[in-house]
Formats: C-alpha cells, structure tokens, sequence
C-alpha cells in the first residue's frame, strides 16, 4: 500500500489588520507506485512598514528553494548502494528493502529553517530603514510516506487529528506558554495576559536560530493541521477545531470553516490554515 497525501491551504486577513503578513504554502508529489511527497508551511510575519510580509515571504521561498529537489520525480532505472544501517532504517520505516531511501532526515529540514533564518535576518540587516526588527514565525511539515518531520519556530502551531482527539505537537515558544508550563497561569488567563503575543523565538532576529523538531508517524486517516496564532487564539477549543474538520464536507471546506471561526470570534489577527489529510491506497 501507497500513502497519498490530500492538502489545503488558506489564508486571511481577518477582521482588524490592515495587511496580511501570513504566507502559506503546500505541495505535494504523487505518483502511482510511491508514497506521496509533501511540503507544507505556515509563517507569521511581524515588524515595522511591510517587514513582516516581507520577513514571512523570505521565510517560505528559502524553504521552498532549499527542498525543492523532493519534488523532481525519482528515475525508476535508478539503483541503490544502501549501507547496512541505510536498510535497517528503511526496515524501521516499513519499507520495502527494494525501495528508494527517503531523501528526508531531521538535519535536512533543521539546516533549510537556518537558511531560512539567515535570509531573514540578511534582509533586515542590509535594509535597516524599513525592515529593522522584522522576523517571522515558521511551522514546517515535510512528509514522505508515513513519516513526517515537523520544524517550529515561534508561536504558529501544528496539531494532529487522530481517533477524533486535536493534539498539539509543537511547542509555542512565548512568555504565556513559559508560564503556563510553570504553572504560574491557566490556559485561559494566557489569551489575555497582558504579555500574550510575545515570543522568544523566532526567525530573523538573530544570526543564528534554534529550531525545534518534532517527528511523526503517520497513519490512514491522520489529519495535520498547521495554522498561525490568528486561528488558535481565536478558536480556543482544541475539540471544536476538530468538530470543524471532521464535519466538512471536503478538506476545502473544512479551511474555510476553520478560518469563518476565527473571523466570528473577532477576527483579531492574520488567519492562516494548511490541512494535509494522509490516505492509503
């Protein structure tokens, strides 16, 4: 069996913010005898006059570029000199031995988020007028097959649907979220505290980044739901995220749905969604 991958993406300026500095992104290659290949991306701009579209923008094209080559067909009359530990890892992904190894690892996706870093703060440090102090959140998933890898900077988040259950899998990188592990504040109190929005973390700000990763298997009717801040903050009941998903009619809708929550609820921010539905077949 094949693992196909059906995805969305959304975004929205919301119901207060005069620009959109969200960009999303998806991609996925599908072939008939291999799993499916994705690249999917969520990024929250910030900064003065138009830096954090900018920021956001520098973000996403970095990754694209940097990963590119995942989307350029295998050629099937390629052979492969795998190493004893190159097929035992292909063993423990539940590949046949027969088959390509992923061209995916954790090193690949964190070094194309520190590219992605550098060209932001490159950006800002070469045009200090406009752009100073500008950066961007990241939220990253590359898929091939059953196995993703999961990149976050910052406050954008991504959540698996399972089993009808939204669990987080990233971890924000904010004061609120600090305190809220510490136990010094509820979940609720963090959407109105006074420091709610700000973040230690994030792309631009520094020449160097820390980029956390997170990896995951996937199964048959798995849902991955990457979204920025504008969503979560607005919609703050995991198990109505999920409602909306699970009812929609289609992963099309199931956005748009997602982001009309938001906008009833206020509307606050930039609303950004990238859905990706894992199918076998």
């Amino acid at each position: 069996m094949t693992i196909r991958l059906e995805a969305v993406a959304h975004t929205d300026m919301g119901q207060e913010r005069e620009v959109n500095e969200d960009r999303v992104f998806q991609q996925v290659l599908q072939s008939s005898d291999e799993d499916a290949v994705g690249l999917f991306i969520v990024a929250d701009g910030m900064g003065g006059h138009l830096a954090g579209e900018v920021a956001s923008h520098w973000a996403v094209e970095t990754i694209k570029r940097e990963l590119a080559d995942l989307f350029i067909p295998r050629d099937p009359r390629a052979t492969w000199d795998l190493s004893g530990e190159e097929l035992r890892a292909l063993l423990e992904q539940g590949r046949r031995p027969g088959s390509p190894p992923s061209r995916i690892t954790e090193e690949r996706v964190r070094s194309a988020v520190e590219k992605a870093n550098a060209a932001v703060h490159g950006y800002a440090r070469h045009r200090p007028t406009e752009a100073m102090g500008s950066g961007s959140t990241l939220t990253m998933a590359v898929i091939e097959g059953p196995l993703a890898f999961i990149a976050n900077v910052g406050d954008s988040r991504a959540y698996l649907l399972r089993h009808h259950q939204l669990q987080q899998i990233t971890v924000d990188h904010s004061l609120v979220a600090g305190l809220v592990a510490a136990g010094r504040i509820t979940l609720e109190e963090s959407y109105d505290h006074p420091q709610a929005g700000l973040i230690y973390r994030c792309l631009g700000y520094m020449p160097n980044v820390e980029v956390d990763i997170f990896r995951q298997e996937l199964q048959d009717g798995d849902v991955l739901l990457l979204c920025t801040d504008g969503l979560w903050e607005m919609v703050r009941d995991d198990q109505r995220m999920a409602s909306i998903i699970e009812e929609a009619p289609t992963l099309e809708s199931a956005a748009q749905w997602l982001v009309q929550a938001a906008n009833s609820a206020g509307g606050k921010d930039n609303i950004s969604v990238v859905l990706v539905r894992v199918m076998e077949g």
